[in-house]
């Protein structure tokens, strides 16, 4: 069985696991107008951006031209897992130790720094579809070498559902031999470059403003708030963690993922998948950590296979990411965190910018604060990227 030991965070309302978790029960947000960017001449000026997180601060000087953003926020958020989870990395097996994270848009800045030299200086990068690739396994690679963490290597791309889908391969990896892995994602894509993507997406909120512009489940929903952030995550081998006396957050009990076909959305399969191979039932889980997209269509079909999972209005359900907006890879990695933390201190934290679900959706939605439970045991986390990408994890807490 796979144990969580170890959490770092990078988000929108708060940097390090304990300000963060804080800022989720008090319903604190981190969205509010974009600073990163002159973005006055966007239709969307609102994101979350990372509160005083100083790129020098993480990373020496003499890597700063050869990095992006994401990977310093990775840097910076592995090294908190890490030291949270108690691993001496000189004490692990020379090659018992890997690195698995997700990224969707990786080198989004370093993209943008390559068009600005193509029109402005001549092309200092071949080009800035290419060094966006590159970057998508950068931050793992940097993580590695920090931390001399020579096991496997590697990066998941799947958009929002990438944080579950690097959980998903880091357990599979410990199943193989592995005593640690480091896993989760981490996006930033707050950048003009970045900024244009999304709004050909088309699916932003045109809200203007900041508390109200992202409420997943609400009759009035219109789209969602981009952000910056994610988390990793340090997850071992059960017996290996029990051995060094490790803390343990939870237990990754199953994890799924499936792919929409033509007219057919899959994210029911991939609940029912991840519950399987859980061994659990739908009636054992006790919370739910929805993906929320906040679109008509899209709720539509969330709240739909909650209902037939669980019955209308017959599990609560929480979308924290409401107080940080979609963070790409980093959505659903956040999402493992919170529910972990949740599991630990047996409380549910609230959707904040929803008010009330809309009554057709009939979801049993945790908002305005946190909701505390008796027991709570068992909680299922739903992620969908874009193109069609679903995955599903079950959590458990420590017996």
């Amino acid at each position: 069985m796979a144990v969580v030991t170890g959490i770092g965070v990078a988000a929108p309302n708060g940097l390090g696991a304990h300000a963060w978790w804080r800022a989720v029960l008090e319903g604190r947000s981190g969205i509010g107008p974009l600073t990163r960017f002159d973005a006055s001449g966007y239709p969307v000026r609102i994101g979350g951006e990372l509160p005083g997180f100083v790129d020098e601060e993480h990373i020496p000087s003499r890597l700063l031209p050869a990095t992006d953003r994401v990977t310093r926020i990775a840097l910076a958020v592995a090294e908190e897992a890490l030291a949270d989870a108690g691993v001496d990395a000189e004490g692990l097996p020379e090659y018992g130790a890997g690195v698995i994270t997700a990224s969707s848009a990786g080198g989004a800045e370093s993209g943008q720094r390559g068009l600005a030299a193509l029109w402005g200086r001549g092309a200092r990068y071949v080009s800035a579809y290419q060094s966006a690739a590159w970057f998508h396994a950068a931050g793992a690679a940097q993580i590695s070498i920090r931390h001399r963490l020579r096991g496997t290597g590697s990066a998941v791309v799947s958009e929002q559902a990438g944080g579950i889908d690097a959980l998903a391969r880091a357990r599979r990896r410990l199943r193989g031999g592995a005593q640690l892995m480091v896993t989760g994602g981490i996006d930033s894509t707050l950048c003009p470059w970045g900024w244009a993507a999304h709004l050909a997406d088309g699916r932003m909120s045109r809200s203007a403003d900041p508390a109200r512009a992202y409420r997943p489940f609400d009759a009035a929903a219109d789209g969602h708030v981009v952000g910056e952030g994610g988390a990793l995550l340090v997850v071992e081998e059960a017996a290996a963690a029990a051995r060094r006396g490790a803390r343990g957050y939870g237990l990754v009990a199953g994890c799924a993922a499936t792919f929409d076909g033509p007219g057919r959305p899959r994210l029911r399969e991939a609940a029912e998948l991840a519950l399987q191979d859980a061994g659990a039932e739908a009636g054992e889980v006790d919370v739910v950590f929805a993906d929320g997209a906040a679109r008509p269509g899209a709720d539509r079909q969330e709240s739909a296979v909650l209902r037939a999972l669980f019955g209308p209005r017959g599990v609560p359900v929480t979308v924290p990411k409401s107080m940080t907006g979609r963070l790409g890879a980093g959505g659903s990695a956040l999402d493992l965190a919170a529910a972990l933390l949740a599991l630990h201190h047996q409380v549910v934290p609230p959707t904040t910018a929803t008010r009330r679900a809309a009554d057709a959706h009939a979801v049993d939605l945790v908002t305005g604060a946190p909701r505390v439970l008796p027991r709570l045991r068992t909680a299922l986390v739903l992620a969908r990227g874009r193109g069609g990408f679903n995955s599903a994890a079950v959590l458990r807490a420590m017996p």
